[in-house]
C-alpha cells in the first residue's frame, strides 16, 4: 500500500540516529530531527553500527489517533484537522517536539537511500528484511509476485481493505524487487 502520509529520510551514523528531513523541494529539506526522535517506532540506534545509512519512509497518524485528535481539538474549540496526512505533516514540523510526541506519529520505512558499511543487498525484498532486521517497521503487506494477475488481485484486495486499514493510502506502490532489473 501506498501509505498517505509525509515522506522522510532518516539518517544514522555508526548505527545512531542523527538527522531526519523532509523531502522538501527534492533538493533540500526541512530538518525535523527533533520531532522525529518522538516517533516511537524510529529507532534511535540501529542492531548494527555500520558508518552511514539513509532510508526513507512516510510518517502517518493512524486512523484512531487522527480521531482522537479531531475530538479534542473540537472539544478546545479548535478548528479540526481535515485528514490525518495533513495532520501527521504539520506535527512534525511544530516548534515543540512535546506537541508532535502527543500525536501518535508511526513511520513505514519503504527504501534504502544510501548504505556505507552494509551487506550487499540485490533485491528490494531483501533490503525491507535488512530493515526489518535493523529495527525499523516495514508494511505488513509488501509480497513477492511473478505474474501480472496476482498483482492485479492483491490491487483489488487493497481497494477492497482500505477502509480497514488503521492507516490512510493514496493507491498502491509496484516494483521491481531485483535491483540489477
Amino acid at each position: 500500500p501506498k501509505v498517505d502520509g509525509l515522506s522522510v529520510a532518516l539518517e544514522y551514523e555508526n548505527g545512531v540516529f542523527v538527522r531526519g528531513a523532509t523531502r522538501g523541494d527534492g533538493l533540500v529539506g526541512e530538518d525535523i530531527t527533533y520531532n522525529l526522535r518522538t516517533v516511537k517506532s524510529i529507532p534511535l540506534t540501529l542492531k548494527e553500527k555500520i558508518p552511514y545509512l539513509c532510508v526513507r519512509g512516510e510518517v502517518y497518524m493512524p486512523k484512531k489517533a487522527f480521531a482522537e485528535l479531531n475530538k479534542k481539538r473540537d472539544e478546545n474549540g479548535e478548528t479540526p484537522f481535515a485528514n490525518p496526512r495533513n495532520a501527521a505533516a504539520g506535527s512534525v514540523r511544530q516548534l515543540d517536539s512535546k506537541v508532535a510526541a502527543s500525536r501518535k506519529l508511526d513511520i513505514f520505512i519503504f527504501n534504502i537511500q544510501s548504505a556505507v558499511g552494509a551487506p550487499e543487498l540485490s533485491s528490494h525484498a531483501e533490503s525491507l528484511d535488512y530493515l526489518k532486521m535493523q529495527g525499523f517497521t516495514v508494511s505488513p503487506s509488501y509480497r513477492s509476485f511473478s505474474d501480472k494477475e496476482e498483482i492485479c488481485k492483491e490491487i483489488e484486495r487493497f481497494g477492497t481493505e482500505r477502509p480497514d486499514l488503521e492507516f490512510d493510502i493514496d493507491g498502491a506502490v509496484i516494483k521491481i524487487d531485483s535491483f540489477a532489473d
